[in-house]
């Protein structure tokens, strides 16, 4: 069984690549994150033409998740239970479903902007609720996974230059102890470093030729209970979808199971 996880930095835009890349990587369960879209305008009788079932929260410009699986899609869970506001709203920024014999829910944590400001505060409040509302799941018996993007870098060495990230978000001690505090309810990364490369990035900025230039760090995340990761038999970052014309500014990333 095959898992992926992508940013795709607007479904509209990413369309062709996207359904492209279905066809040829053979996934089975996408988690997508950034859709920039309604669930109404949401490509679902596209992807249904390739045999994909849909799960979409979604409101319009900014944020949106999805779901997209050929095994099956079932008790979907539209947004973070419990989960704070931001400026009065609850963003759509999670849904989980179960594909088949596996539980998964697509993230798209908040960005933070900086330390200090208020939204870097939601961000570490949607942290703790995260951690609550993956409490159950992560001790059940059933393979379960958190997959998305994190917008943290777990380590030091997942950025490209620490130096240059300094009083940034993203690699701030809070958003670390946070992601930590998730694993320690019951998750764990399952896809290891170093890979088949010594920076196995993720994200590269548009801006200063970041992508050429490597200069990138790794916050798309998939993080499995004990079950899920036994079951990993295999993973990898998606740098060629990255490169050319129309590339989202995130790399898919790739589990396989044996299950």
């Amino acid at each position: 069984m095959r898992i992926a996880t992508w940013n795709v930095n607007s479904i509209t835009a990413r369309l062709p690549r996207l359904l492209a890349w279905l066809e040829s990587s053979g996934t089975d369960v996408l988690c997508i994150q950034e859709t920039k879209t309604t669930e109404q305008q949401f490509p679902s009788d596209e992807l249904r033409d390739l045999g994909y079932e849909s799960a979409v929260h979604a409101t319009g410009r900014w944020n949106g998740v999805a779901l997209v699986s050929r095994v099956g899609l079932d008790d979907v869970v539209k947004g973070l239970p419990g989960g704070p506001e931001y400026e009065g709203v609850q963003e759509p920024r999670a849904i989980s479903a179960t594909c088949g014999p596996v539980r998964v829910m697509s993230v798209y944590v908040p960005n933070g902007r900086e330390p200090g400001h208020a939204h870097y505060a939601y961000k570490l409040q949607w942290f703790d609720a995260l951690k609550a509302a993956v409490a159950s799941d992560a001790g059940a018996a059933r393979p379960f996974a958190v997959l998305g993007d994190f917008n943290v870098a777990p380590t030091d060495d997942d950025v490209w230059d620490r130096e240059f990230f300094e009083g940034q978000t993203h690699v701030t001690p809070a958003e670390r102890a946070a992601l930590e505090a998730l694993r320690q309810a019951g998750l764990s990364d399952v896809v290891p470093r170093p890979l088949k490369y010594d920076h196995p990035f993720t994200y590269w900025d548009y801006r200063q030729l970041g992508f050429p230039k490597n200069r990138g760090m790794r916050i798309d995340l998939v993080y499995g209970n004990e079950a899920f990761a036994k079951a990993v038999k295999d993973s990898y970052v998606d740098r060629e979808e990255r490169k050319g014309k129309g590339a989202s500014d995130h790399a898919p990333v790739v589990v396989d199971l044996d299950i």
